[in-house]
């Protein structure tokens, strides 16, 4: 073990509390923006009160989505809402709008128009905002949108929110500038911290780094689906991604490269009562058990632990092959020999993605009852993640929790580099080898809700069309020449999921939320299923469907909705399957 660091900061909110809430500045008034949560600032404004300032706080992060949740001019109802949105030109035309997500969604009846301003000031930019009650009254608010135009930990020019701090006192005194907050000194610390540090040359560079963080406020749900806004779900996401991407550039690899090994990165963003703490230090690697509360197969209500993945495995039967995890953990498989065309089901590569490992157990033991059935089953490729996404979900449960995506190596396993050990990359090799399948079901997920990097550029870099969810949809790549089955086979199960009222209804409600905050859907639409399809050379084996469900993190009814989906669209594709290789082996035989 090695301690990088192991800091606390001073609050900002503190810092403003000690400094103006004082007789020099009675009769003040006070305008700030900060990285901190309803229930902080609303107290911190009841002590500038006490002390003789009226005080405004107002969140950082989101400050058109904290107007309406805050606001007593924006309660509603409205008949009306409508949102000019500011441009920034080095952020792009749809940055702001992208971050007045999910305000569609959370005003009733309402109708909701946005439109974008013409070029706004980097440090300066507002949302106009126009509310239009039931009786016609019209009230025009502006909210301040502060901004920061900087270069981040690449060099790149990002603009990223900031705080901000306007005081103006009855003999003239007056304050309006940029306010460097905890939050964002907090961040940058630990980049520097990071990236000052001799990590040698040879990847891995260490087994876990974990980097501690202890910082107050709570997450404030939305009335919206999934939604919340969460400030420590931010960090941990910023954190992840940003010390990835600078180890990528350290190594000379294109930012976004799946196949670097630096070893686990573990961001660990826990709520305190007012403590700022950072610790940072290389560490073993945990080998915890993913040990979720034990679960109906069929009625799940949460992930599956990995001793009642094993008992279904065992249960399923067929012949036993396994993989090792760089921590030391097993890959379990099993291989059902059968009569059918062979079908190989896969989960758990990215190991936040819950919903296709349960997924993939439900539709694999009902496939081993079919008479006939050739499936090789692997219901959790990364071990290693899956146990470290049921550590962190101890403390958030309801976060991302990108960290969990990759294997300890810190790579994407279907990106592994040959010139290393395979470890669980050689669970598809085998798969492969003993079923000789030619069609691979990869079952996915992505954010349930909305996804943000807010101190590089708000917008996830590299990760784009993933910030805001849109349903489920599918994504499909084939060899040069099988588009013709393949698509065939994309259809037979959009046309399966497309009978899941639920799942209809959850696509068309998530599809039309985007499409108001991030424009134009750009995917072909089968069935009210996005849908990609490519031709790929190179992959193996001839056919590979992937599902891409919402599923980062949900339970409950949304659990269960989204492993029916996933056992649905495998049941249907290997249904599918067998009939387009048996018009196959028909036309080859001359029938």
């Amino acid at each position: 073990m090695t301690l990088l660091i192991d800091q606390t900061f001073p609050r900002t909110l503190d810092q403003l509390l000690a400094r103006y809430a004082t007789p020099d500045w009675q009769g003040a008034t006070l305008d700030t923006w900060l990285f901190e949560d309803t229930a902080s600032r609303r107290a911190a404004e009841a002590r500038f009160r006490a002390a003789g300032i009226t005080a405004r706080l107002h969140p950082a992060y989101k400050p058109l989505i904290g107007l309406f949740m805050e606001d007593p001019r924006a309660a509603g109802p409205f008949a009306r809402v409508d949102v000019s949105y500011p441009v920034v030109p080095p952020a792009g035309d749809n940055r702001f709008r992208l971050e007045a997500y999910p305000l569609a969604g959370m005003l009733g009846e309402a109708a909701v128009g946005l439109s974008a301003q013409g070029a706004s000031d980097a440090s300066h930019p507002a949302y106009q905002v126009r509310l239009e009650a039931a009786d016609g009254a019209v009230t025009n608010l502006s909210v301040p949108a502060p901004n920061h135009l900087a270069p981040d930990h690449l060099g790149e020019m990002r603009l990223s929110p900031t705080g901000w701090l306007r005081v103006s006192h009855p003999d003239g005194r007056r304050i309006d500038e940029r306010l460097p907050t905890d939050y964002e000194t907090l961040f940058h610390r630990a980049m520097a911290v990071i990236a000052d540090h001799d990590w040698g040359q040879d990847e891995p560079f260490f087994e876990a780094l974990e980097i501690r963080i202890d910082l107050p406020g709570r997450d404030m749900a939305l009335p919206v689906g999934e939604e919340a806004v969460s400030l420590h779900e931010a960090l941990h996401e910023e954190l992840y991604f940003s010390v990835l991407e600078h180890i990528q550039r350290r190594t000379g690899r294109p930012v976004g490269a799946r196949d670097i090994q630096p070893g686990q990165i573990l961001p660990d963003i826990r709520a305190s009562d007012g403590t700022i703490r950072l610790r940072i230090e290389t560490r073993p690697l945990d080998m915890g058990e993913a040990d979720w509360p034990d679960q109906p197969l069929h009625g799940a209500e949460a992930p599956f632990g990995m001793a009642r993945i094993r008992a279904e495995l065992d249960r399923i039967g067929g012949r036993v092959f396994t993989a090792g995890s760089r921590a030391g953990r097993t890959v379990p498989a099993r291989y059902i020999a059968g009569s059918d065309h062979p079908v190989m089901i896969s989960g758990g590569q990215h190991a936040n993605e819950v919903s296709g490992v349960a997924g993939a157990l439900r539709a694999a033991a009902l496939l081993a009852e079919r008479p006939g059935a050739h499936v090789t089953i692997a219901p959790v490729e990364n071990p290693d993640g899956y146990a470290l996404h049921r550590r962190l979900a101890r403390t958030q449960p309801r976060h991302m929790h990108h960290a969990a995506r990759y294997t300890a190596l810190g790579d994407d396993l279907e990106y592994r580099r040959a010139d290393g050990l395979p470890y669980e990359a050689a669970i598809r090799a085998e798969a492969l080898a003993l079923s000789g399948a030619r069609l691979h079901l990869n079952l996915h997920g992505y954010p349930s809700h909305e996804w943000t990097r807010p101190l590089t550029g708000y917008v996830p870099r590299g990760f784009e069309m993933w910030t805001v969810p849109k349903g489920i949809f599918l994504i499909l790549r084939h060899h040069p020449g099988w588009e013709a089955p393949a698509r065939t086979l994309l259809t037979r199960v959009t046309a399966a999921l497309a009978q899941i009222p639920a799942l209809a209804a959850l696509n068309a409600y998530q599809i039309a939320l985007y499409e108001i905050h991030a424009g134009r859907l750009d995917f072909e639409v089968i069935d009210g299923i996005p849908c990609m399809v490519s031709e790929h050379a190179t992959q193996a084996p001839a056919v590979t469907l992937i599902t891409e469900y919402p599923d980062e993190t949900v339970y409950g009814d949304a659990f269960r909705l989204a492993h029916d989906a996933q056992s649905r669209a495998v049941l249907a594709a290997y249904e599918a399957w067998q009939e387009v290789m048996g018009d196959a082996d028909q036309a080859l035989n001359g029938d």
